[in-house]
């Protein structure tokens, strides 16, 4: 089956992270053009640890929108969060098939800002 040019990048993207990896649990994204949605995913066990998105019921109230960066930050700061309290502190970046720009690059930075290092 013939793969469209995005869901190469991805895969490439993702191949590229799991060889960087090292056992670390990843970061992954997805935006739509309403909402933005990230989380932390062991690779190893095959499970999510945490995840966040902006239609979560806290953030909902807070946001304006769920498709901007301010919505994005304060999804990384929130995934963070929830990643701490399950004890993950270091992560690696899975932009997916984005460019690491606009909003991608503020979920990273809010997640940075939240105690997440990667």
């Amino acid at each position: 089956m013939a793969k469209n040019s995005t869901d190469r990048r991805a895969a490439r993207v993702r191949r590229a992270i799991r060889k960087a990896a090292n056992g670390r649990t990843r970061l992954s994204v997805f935006r739509s053009s309403k909402h933005i949605y990230a989380q932390v995913i062991d690779d190893l066990g095959g499970k999510t640890v945490a995840a966040a998105s902006s239609l979560d019921k806290d953030l909902r109230e807070k946001l304006k929108t769920g498709a901007d960066v301010a919505a994005a930050t304060e999804v990384g700061k929130l995934l963070a969060e929830r990643a701490a309290a399950a004890g993950i502190k270091d992560v690696v970046f899975d932009r997916g098939r984005y460019l690491y720009h606009g909003r991608v690059k503020a979920l990273a930075d809010g997640a940075r800002e939240g105690g997440l290092n990667f």
